[in-house]
């Protein structure tokens, strides 16, 4: 791929890359449990785009239009929660993606979405707010420590994309 852009590959394979590889792929290969769900989860930012000039439907013989100018109303996080063995998704939006904005999406993810599960297993990358601390600093000891006993997370190996 040359597209004027380059890219890479991890340099040395370490053995902790070697340790959360193998380790996703064993979650991975575990038959889907209610009880026990796993999830995928990241994040995202993006922009919040309006038109400037309406645009003009498609008919017989006529494609649709829509003008090249948009007025830029903000940005929002989108934080993506992803049951692949249920075919399930959930996005959840936030005006920025914080430690707290974790804290709570992890929080949403033990109370909302999978009360009842026993243990939740979470693939996340290693963003520096993807961490028990960011629910201790926001919630407490005793919340976060409600909130971590159901949630197992589960690293992806060190710059892996």
């Amino acid at each position: 791929m040359n597209n004027g852009q380059s890219s890479w590959c991890v340099p040395v394979i370490i053995r902790l890359f070697i340790e959360r590889l193998e380790a996703i792929l064993r979650l991975y290969q575990q038959p889907q449990d209610p009880k026990r769900p796993m999830f995928n989860f990241d994040e995202k930012s993006t922009q919040l785009l309006g038109d400037v000039r309406p645009s003009h439907p498609g008919q017989p013989g006529k494609p649709a239009r829509a003008d090249y100018e948009y007025k830029r109303n903000g940005t929002r996080n989108l934080f993506l929660f992803v049951e692949p063995k249920a075919g399930f998704r959930q996005v959840l939006v936030t005006r920025h993606r914080r430690k707290l904005d974790f804290a709570y999406a992890m929080r949403y993810l033990v109370d909302v979405l999978y009360p009842d599960a026993e243990i939740i297993a979470v693939v996340l990358d290693n963003l520096t707010t993807h961490h028990y601390p960011s629910l201790v600093e926001h919630f407490g000891k005793v919340e976060a420590d409600r909130i971590m006993k159901r949630l197992r997370f589960h690293f992806t190996p060190p710059g892996a994309r």
